[in-house]
């Protein structure tokens, strides 16, 4: 019904694990969430995501998974997976750290959340705000003090892929706060953790 506003579902939130791997998948498809990118977009070469395509960059995300490494965060709703966030030392996203637009912001160390992919049943439901305040919690669990992103000021709907670095109204609300601005759209924002 137009205008109906969505409720939000009851969530849980895990780090992906290899246990959690076939749950990563049946949220990502066949394409990969976005265009075969298998959130390997910010942790590897332009030329290396590009030679790799789809299958590369699933082998590549399969890789960090079973290594142990918790690449990121998959949300559920009645044990389905529904919506991921990609979350980890900044260090850790190779292209990231190579970036002109998104340099570094201070010498500091931050966990960046760099991706979202929520499955359409559940877009515009408001999944974003407890998928950052689980990577938010994550990193403060990790030692992180500082929790940065990437987001864009959206003027009306998404559309295709254009909030998967996430949305600023939502970093706002979260609690995070401007430090920079990589362009006209896209500031840099971080969440300080006190204690």
């Amino acid at each position: 019904m137009p205008g109906k506003a969505l409720r939000r579902p009851a969530v849980e939130v895990y780090p992906v694990t290899p246990e959690r791997w076939r749950d990563l998948e049946t949220l990502f498809g066949e394409r990969g969430a976005y265009g075969g990118c298998w959130c390997m977009w910010w942790r590897i070469s332009r030329a290396e995501f590009s030679s790799n395509g789809n299958r590369g960059n699933r082998q590549e995300m399969k890789r960090l998974v079973d290594s142990g490494q918790a690449p990121g965060l998959l949300a559920y709703v009645r044990g389905e997976p529904i919506a991921w966030v990609s979350v980890g030392p900044r260090e850790t996203f190779s292209a990231l750290e190579r970036s002109r637009t998104l340099k570094r912001v201070d010498d500091r160390a931050v966990w960046s959340v760099v991706c979202f992919v929520v499955a359409k049943p559940y877009r515009g439901t408001g999944l974003m705000t407890p998928l950052l305040r689980a990577a938010v919690d994550y990193a403060k669990r990790h030692g992180a003090r500082i929790v940065e992103g990437y987001p864009i000021e959206v003027g009306g709907r998404l559309s295709g892929y254009s909030g998967f670095t996430g949305v600023a109204s939502t970093f706002r609300k979260t609690g995070f706060v401007e430090v920079s601005r990589a362009s006209v759209r896209q500031p840099i924002m971080r969440y300080f953790i006190r204690g």
